[in-house]
């Protein structure tokens, strides 16, 4: 393989996660990622972007959006509007094409990196939308009947939170990996890139509590990764010692977000 992803000093990656990457990167396929929220799926991109030394390009997905949208964008508005006060080259339609990220993608003169960012937002025929110019790097533009061709083949990544199933065909198509809640010493780590002058005790009292959290059964919304980092941070700038950690769970607003499960946590962790 000509390029590896590792992990950098903002990014924890396991070994399997850099794997993942890295055979995507080699087969040329996109890189699908799941993991519950707060795993680092965003995050992902831009630390292979890092690494690797290449812009990325990100592309936002919401549930209104259309695999058009990605491509390219004729605005007929902005054309009619230029016509009606007589704007210089009104006639020249090539003058009111936007690319969507895709395209920017695929007529950047160096390789980027295309982060597709929660595809099951869009409806269930977006990911089939995209087949063709994921797996071609290419697409039409009807009104100027021009194919617009990737100059340098992206290294694509797709995030899902599991929202919606994907279909087989797109399935076929990437490469998958899924980003387990990491644990308590692959945590400590993470952690420790954020801070590394963390006092030891009030880092071990902190991840106790944390994880105890996580496996109480009733709680609808587990704390994840990035809110166990604020907690930390707060708890440092709070000045709070180890022993009042578990004793009087000091801005525990921060990990727990949902009212009945603050509850259940106070009840449970007395």
């Amino acid at each position: 393989m000509s390029e590896q992803f590792s992990s950098t000093k903002e990014y924890v990656a396991s070994e399997q996660l850099m794997a993942g990457v890295n055979v995507a990167i080699a087969l040329q396929k996109p890189l699908l990622i799941k993991g519950e929220p707060g795993t680092g799926k965003t995050m992902l991109a831009q630390a292979v972007a890092r690494s690797l030394g290449k812009k990325l390009i990100i592309w936002n997905i919401k549930s209104t959006t259309k695999a058009q949208d990605g491509l390219y964008m004729y605005d007929t508005i902005q054309r009619l509007y230029d016509g009606q006060f007589g704007e210089e080259g009104v006639d020249d339609i090539a003058h009111y094409i936007k690319l969507g990220k895709l395209g920017e993608a695929f007529e950047s003169e160096e390789q980027v990196i295309l982060l597709i960012d929660e595809i099951d937002k869009a409806d269930l025929e977006f990911p089939n939308d995209l087949l063709w110019e994921l797996d071609q790097m290419e697409f039409y533009i009807h009104e100027t009947k021009r194919t617009v061709k990737a100059k340098q083949r992206p290294i694509v990544i797709i995030t899902s939170n599991a929202e919606k199933e994907l279909p087989d065909a797109f399935l076929r198509r990437c490469i998958f990996h899924y980003i387990d809640f990491p644990d308590e010493t692959l945590m400590e780590e993470i952690v420790r890139t954020h801070y590394p002058d963390v006092e030891e005790k009030l880092l071990k009292n902190a991840m106790d509590v944390f994880y105890r959290i996580r496996d109480l059964r009733d709680i609808r919304k587990k704390p994840s990764t990035s809110e166990l980092i604020d907690w930390i941070n707060a708890l440092q700038i709070g000045g709070i010692s180890a022993d009042e950690i578990r004793a009087k769970l000091p801005f525990i607003g921060v990990v727990v977000k949902k009212d009945e499960d603050l509850e259940t946590v106070r009840q449970k962790l007395d």
